[in-house]
């Protein structure tokens, strides 16, 4: 019993230890980790903690990893950006974490900031809309899906009576389904607040149960309404399209033939979907390799 004992204080001071010397900023961010598991009301120093780490908080969400390949894609230096004003102060009168651009494929300014690193995995938010929309022109080519003009019904059975029964892929993709959709951040009774904990009732996956009790405001086709909730159902249309999680599609398609430098990671919703409208986990630099990718027509080798 006294070497049980002696071994746990061996662990507790360690653990002591450990907690000083990851320093100060790092003490700082873990006791602003939030508890409430909906970011849009966090509050600045929450979103510092937690942005970083959000694929390492398994107690606010699960994600998936997006594996990278064997070989990375260099980035070469070019030379310094001579602007007319002082981008540094900018970046940190900004709170940026960090800042990476790219000009004819060459890194021409790259600076991290709050604590951040080349090496870190930072959220994004919609510039994951970008990376889940690439993923249907994918699917297209591939031919999981026949066409943009297909109803997305044809892929969600879910939605089948519902307002989005009519509404083609073309029009989700754009966002002008014509169904009602309030994206208001700072109201906690909007759709883009309540959906992402809506808790399903007749056994379809929540996004869908929650979308496809949304009324129909506009003919479809005839007004853009910016909707994140319809990017997350582009993700669903995917995944079933394809039979694979959009994780791993994602690593098949680009991830890991176009050479991110390392893993990336998609959050989940609560019942295992790629929350797919935002969450990616990445370093900065394969965000900016992802730019690359589209600007080069989204080929890679020529292919």
């Amino acid at each position: 019993m006294k070497k049980v004992w002696m071994g746990a204080g061996a662990l507790i001071i360690a653990g002591v230890i450990s907690w000083w010397m990851i320093g100060s900023d790092w003490r700082r961010l873990a006791t602003n980790l939030p508890t409430d598991k909906n970011m849009l009301f966090w509050t600045v120093d929450q979103r510092d903690a937690a942005f970083r780490m959000l694929d390492r908080l398994p107690f606010l969400v699960k994600a998936r990893p997006i594996e990278a390949g064997s070989s990375v894609r260099a980035l070469e230096t070019g030379a310094p950006l001579n602007l007319d004003f002082d981008i540094d102060a900018y970046v940190e009168e900004q709170r940026h974490s960090a800042v990476v651009i790219l000009h004819d494929g060459k890194v021409r300014y790259e600076k991290y900031n709050l604590g951040f690193t080349d090496s870190g995995r930072w959220t994004s938010h919609s510039v994951a809309k970008s990376i889940t929309s690439t993923l249907v022109g994918a699917a297209i080519r591939d031919g999981y899906i026949q066409s943009l003009n297909e109803p997305v019904s044809n892929y969600i059975g879910g939605l089948k009576g519902s307002a989005y029964d009519d509404v083609t892929v073309e029009q989700l993709l754009t966002m002008t389904s014509g169904v009602a959709w309030n994206e208001d951040y700072d109201d906690p009774n909007s759709d883009v607040a309540k959906f992402g904990t809506h808790e399903s009732s007749d056994g379809l996956p929540a996004l869908v149960s929650y979308m496809s009790q949304l009324p129909r405001a506009h003919a479809a086709g005839d007004v853009w309404n910016y909707s994140t909730g319809e990017t997350n159902l582009i993700g669903i249309l995917v995944s079933e399209a394809t039979g694979k999680p959009l994780a791993t599609y994602l690593s098949e398609k680009i991830w890991a033939p176009y050479g991110m430098q390392q893993d990336a990671s998609w959050l989940l919703s609560p019942d295992g979907q790629e929350i797919s409208g935002c969450c990616i986990q990445a370093a900065t630099r394969d965000f900016a390799r992802f730019g690359q990718f589209i600007l080069e027509n989204g080929t890679i080798d020529g292919v």
